[in-house]
C-alpha cells in the first residue's frame, strides 16, 4: 500500500526487516509545518490527506537553481500565498506560508537588495504565519546580513521567525542563529530552529527556542533516530517535519514517524504535540491560525485564476469525504 513503511524509513540494519504502516495512528491528525508542496504532484496531496493531514506550512525556499531577477521572487511569493494555497484546498488540507529571502540566495547581494524591497509586500497578506525559511547555508557575511535585516522586519511584523540551520557546519551554525536572534531582541518563543540534530537539540531547548526536525529518507534525521529524541528529551518544544522538496524526500515523513512513535511505546499525547499542537502553538504566535479553518470544505468545481486541478473530462469532488481513499 501506498504508506507503508519500508526498512529503509526505518533505518534497521539488514536482516531485521519489522514492516508496518501507518494504519497504527489512523484517526490522528497531522500538521507538517514544513513541506514544500511548490515541488510536490497532485498524488502527494491526496496521499497526505488519506493519512491525516489537516494543515501544513510551505516556507518560501531555494529554487534549486539561482533565480535571475527580483520578479521570479515576486511571482514564487504569489503563488505561495494564491495558486497553491488554493491548489491545497482541493484536496481538503489548510495551506499557510512563510515569506523570506532563503540564506542561499542573500548571497547575490544586488538581487538581494531588491528582494528585501519587496517582502513587506507579501508577509502582511493571509496565510503567512511567519518570516522564513532564513538563516545560514555557507555562514557568509552576506548571509549574516539578511538574516538581521530578515529578523528585524520580523520583529516589526510580530511574525513568527523560521530559521534554516546550515548543512555544513550545523553545530556552528545553530548557535550563530540562535546568538544573533537574541542580540536582535526576538523572544527565542517566536523562533523556530529547523533542521536539528542530535548535537543540536539539547542547546537549542536549553535556550528557549522551538527544535523543528526535518525527516528525510537515509540522511540527516531518519525516522527511528527522531523515535530516539523523543524518547531523550520529551516533546516540549518540539516538532516533525517532511520539507519534501524537489530533492529525494517523503511527504508522508510525519504520519510514518507517528506510526514509529507509537510502535515504540510513545504516547499518544506526545505523539499529537510533535506530530500537530507544538507545530500550532508556536505559528499561531502569527495571529493567523485557527484550528477551525482547518475543516476545509473541498470544491474541485472551483477555479483559481480560471485555473482547476482537474483536466479534461475528470469530474469535480465537492465532499471532502469522498476524496479519503478508505
Amino acid at each position: 500500500m501506498c504508506c507503508s513503511l519500508n526498512i529503509e524509513d526505518r533505518q534497521v540494519p539488514a536482516g531485521k526487516p519489522e514492516a508496518f504502516d501507518i494504519s497504527a495512528v489512523k484517526g490522528m491528525k497531522f500538521f507538517d509545518p514544513h513541506v514544500h508542496m511548490t515541488s510536490r504532484t497532485t498524488d502527494d496531496y491526496q496521499a497526505m490527506a488519506d493519512a491525516g493531514v489537516v494543515a501544513l506550512i510551505e516556507p518560501a525556499f531555494w529554487l534549486g537553481q539561482p533565480r535571475t531577477g527580483v520578479d521570479s521572487f515576486k511571482d514564487y511569493y504569489s503563488s505561495l500565498v494564491g495558486w497553491e494555497r488554493f491548489r491545497s484546498s482541493q484536496f481538503g488540507i489548510k495551506h499557510y506560508c512563510t515569506i523570506g529571502l532563503n540564506s542561499r540566495e542573500a548571497n547575490n547581494e544586488a538581487l538581494a537588495e531588491q528582494v528585501m524591497e519587496v517582502l513587506p509586500l507579501f508577509i502582511y497578506k493571509d496565510g503567512v504565519v511567519g518570516i522564513g525559511e532564513i538563516g545560514f547555508d555557507d555562514q557568509t557575511a552576506a548571509e549574516d546580513k539578511y538574516y538581521r535585516a530578515q529578523l528585524e522586519l520580523a520583529k516589526e511584523a510580530g511574525l513568527p521567525v523560521q530559521i534554516h540551520t546550515p548543512h555544513r557546519d550545523k553545530k556552528r551554525g545553530t548557535q550563530r542563529s540562535m546568538d544573533i536572534a537574541i542580540e536582535h531582541g526576538l523572544d527565542p518563543y517566536m523562533v523556530i530552529i529547523d533542521h536539528n540534530n542530535e548535537e543540536t537539540v539539547k542547546e537549542v531547548l536549553d535556550r528557549g527556542f522551538w527544535a523543528a526536525f526535518t525527516i528525510y529518507p537515509f540522511t540527516k534525521m531518519g525516522n527511528q533516530r527522531m523515535v530516539e529524541i523523543v524518547k531523550q528529551y520529551g516533546s516540549e518544544r518540539i516538532m516533525i517535519n517532511s520539507a519534501a522538496d524537489w530533492g529525494i524526500s517523503d511527504p508522508l515523513a510525519v504520519p510514518k514517524t507517528a506510526a514509529l512513535m507509537k510502535l515504540n511505546g510513545i504516547s499518544e499525547k506526545d505523539i499529537e504535540l510533535v506530530t500537530y499542537s507544538n507545530a500550532i502553538t508556536a505559528f499561531s504566535q502569527s495571529g493567523q491560525i485557527d484550528e477551525a479553518d482547518f475543516a476545509v470544505s473541498v470544491d474541485q468545481s472551483a477555479k483559481f485564476e480560471g485555473n482547476t486541478v482537474l483536466r479534461g473530462g475528470q469530474q469535480p469532488r465537492i465532499d471532502k469525504s469522498s476524496i479519503i481513499i478508505s
